[in-house]
């Protein structure tokens, strides 16, 4: 470096400490506005949808972080100027106040220091300091919203309310500004109201499970919940947030299924008898018609239990391929499948594979009524038991209800084919006799 070049070199000013400072200040702005970046911080399905929606109905498991998204809908609405007076709504006044209002993701504290709401408890109101008012409501008391008009309403826990007339009565004051509009944010259970939520062309459905959140849960919570009821139906419900159903006069019931379920771990007792039920996906079937293939066996004292649900779509190679595979992992004593309904193949297809595979074919004679009562039947005298979780067959049995012509359910054919032919009948042999049926 020359003489010249270091008499050009610019002098350095020191950093008065009033700039630091603002610097300082100013950094300290923006990590704070980043706290309170709910957009940045959010996954993509705990936002609003965009677009146009009347009620935005968030279904997901718990730990999914519900109560965070409404909440923060709510501060988005008031700090956008989107509404001003807006509904709280919880399955109980103490609900609203420990969840919605005050609890870990509520209102008082997603909203920023500077935009925080004044809560009067005794008003059970929240007021914004651009005067925007939450005002909140227990669902046990339908009729104080009758009157009061919203402009934005968030409804939690709906599934767990007691009276869903509380929605409705509450939908009714939904009726003041440009666009007035609903958050609910819930656990499914099988109800009406849920159902019809879902069908409604004004409602945009979000669904979500535990898992989504799981790096901010405890892993305790997962070794402890989650292994515990993972694939059951409470599970399912709870954790999955699925919204199972049961039809109307169903002849089975998923507590009837969940009473006399095995427990985890627990081992089946020894077999003295195992059988393959299977009912083909007809020739002319509507498209993705599955071939069912259910192994069930029957123990010591008559009781039998359900092992496997192996349906699935199949060509007429695959399913008797995985049929004999079944045969030969499961030992089963026999196989037996319909030909009502072009099942004329399973003979011919299942020896090609195994020629000394017992199969017996079965013709229906009688309606599918009368074939799945008596199996029905068992269950309620808790003599079937399931050896596991089977959801799509489970969901079959309890979706299905004679007399409403839904479509033949091929899980449940096959379940019912095997257990007739494990605890009914042998041949013309009635096996185990039904007491009091």
């Amino acid at each position: 470096m020359t003489a010249h070049q270091v008499r050009r070199q610019p002098a350095v000013v020191p950093q008065s400490t009033a700039a630091r400072r603002l610097r300082a200040a100013k950094l300290e702005r923006l990590r704070r506005a980043a706290r309170w970046n709910w957009r940045r911080l959010a996954r993509p399905s705990q936002l609003a949808p965009e677009g146009s929606w009347r009620i935005w109905l968030l279904l997901a498991g718990r730990g999914f972080g519900k109560t965070r998204s409404g909440a923060e809908w709510v501060r988005e609405q008031v700090e956008s100027g989107g509404a001003h007076r807006i509904a709280l709504i919880g399955p109980t006044a103490a609900d609203v106040r420990r969840t919605m209002i005050e609890g870990d993701s509520g209102l008082l504290t997603v909203c920023p220091p500077w935009h925080r709401p004044t809560y009067r408890a005794s008003l059970g109101q929240l007021e914004w300091p651009n005067g925007a008012r939450a005002t909140a409501y227990s669902a046990d008391q339908p009729d104080r919203l009758r009157g009061p008009q919203h402009d934005a309403l968030w409804a939690d826990e709906l599934a767990a309310w007691r009276t869903h007339e509380s929605w409705d009565t509450a939908m009714f004051g939904l009726r003041l500004g440009a666009n007035p509009r609903a958050v609910a944010t819930t656990t499914p259970k099988p109800l009406g109201l849920l159902r019809a939520l879902v069908c409604d062309p004004d409602t945009v459905v979000t669904r979500g499970t535990t898992y989504d959140n799981r790096d901010n849960l405890a892993p305790a919570f997962f070794n402890q919940i989650i292994t515990r009821y993972e694939g059951t139906r409470l599970g399912r419900q709870e954790l999955e947030a699925e919204l199972l159903d049961e039809a109307e006069g169903a002849l089975w019931r998923r507590a009837t299924i969940e009473r006399i379920r095995t427990a985890r771990g627990e081992a089946v007792p020894v077999p003295v008898r195992t059988v393959i039920g299977l009912d083909p996906a007809a020739g002319g079937a509507r498209p993705g018609a599955e071939t069912g293939l259910v192994v069930a066996s029957l123990a010591r004292g008559g009781h039998a239990y359900v092992r496997a649900d192996l349906s699935d779509r199949m060509s007429v190679d695959e399913a008797a391929r995985r049929t004999c595979d079944a045969w030969r992992l499961w030992e089963a004593d026999r196989v037996v499948g319909e030909v009502n309904n072009g099942g004329d193949w399973i003979e011919t297809v299942l020896r090609a594979h195994a020629e000394a595979i017992p199969y017996r074919a079965i013709r229906a004679s009688k309606g599918k009524q009368a074939r799945a009562e008596p199996v029905a039947a068992l269950y309620e005298q808790q003599r079937v038991h399931h050896a596991g979780v089977f959801p799509q067959l489970e969901d079959q049995m309890c979706g299905w209800a004679p007399g409403l012509g839904l479509e033949s359910p091929d899980r449940l054919d096959a379940l019912v084919w095997t257990l007739t032919e494990l605890m009914l009948e042998s041949g013309n042999t009635r096996v185990v006799p039904l007491q009091g049926y």
